[in-house]
């Protein structure tokens, strides 16, 4: 199982997008690098920058500002951290702007843990301008850009670049 899509419904809302990938590097090496907002530019494709708010060390209910680029327009959206469980699973959620995203991410142990199965699953919540957006524009941006990003992160971890 090299790479695959799946999609979950929850009740009433539009399929959450779920991108699986095996990486060969310990679930702690992939946690910490990809639980590291700053990385984000590095690996996902929209990500423009990013800005931690706050000088305290990253933990649950601490904030990012992320700004991302969706064809030629840009937007930033602020992103708090909802809950941190190194090196098995972390939780984001956008809590303003017109579209918000809602990110999960689950690291399983394979081959003893010399290896990483990763999956991020991703939903949006459309408020204002972002209603839809969300269903027009985000979600099939989303779905195309998604199984790349993971394909970077796999190439970043793998190459050693993050030792």
């Amino acid at each position: 199982m090299k790479h695959q899509a799946h999609v979950g419904v929850e009740e009433g809302a539009m399929p959450v997008i779920t991108e699986t990938i095996d990486i060969s590097r310990r679930p702690a090496e992939v946690f910490s690098y990809v639980t590291d907002p700053t990385h984000l530019p590095e690996w996902q494709e929209s990500a423009v920058s990013v800005r931690k708010m706050g000088s305290e060390p990253l933990a649950t209910g601490s904030k990012v500002a992320v700004t991302r680029r969706l064809g030629r327009r840009e937007f930033t959206s602020t992103m708090q951290i909802i809950e941190l469980d190194p090196p098995r699973r972390w939780h984001v959620h956008g809590i303003d702007g017109p579209v918000r995203a809602d990110v999960r991410g689950t690291i399983e142990p394979l081959d003893d843990g010399e290896r990483s199965r990763v999956t991020i699953s991703l939903d949006f919540e459309g408020h204002g301008v972002g209603k839809a957006a969300v269903p027009l524009v985000v979600r099939p941006h989303a779905r195309k850009e998604m199984p790349k990003d993971e394909r970077t992160l796999k190439g970043i971890l793998e190459s050693g670049a993050t030792a």
